[in-house]
């Protein structure tokens, strides 16, 4: 009866054998964070938004006390 019950609570809280993600499943979120990386530097450091925080920074820095 005591197995029955290890058996139940082991597969309602959702931990069978898989114990982690498989080399390939890290490749692919290593490769995934790289892309979004590079994605989010190309538009960081794109025109549009370089000048729109120069524009605030000296918005900021120009209020007076």
């Amino acid at each position: 009866m005591k197995i029955i019950w290890i058996r139940i609570r082991t597969a309602l809280s959702g931990r069978g054998h898989d114990a982690g993600m498989s080399t390939s499943e890290y490749a692919m979120g290593t490769i995934a964070a790289c892309a979004f990386a590079a994605v989010l530097y190309k538009v960081v450091t794109s025109e549009v938004v370089s000048t729109a925080l120069q524009s605030t920074i000296g918005k900021a820095l120009d209020v007076p006390f």
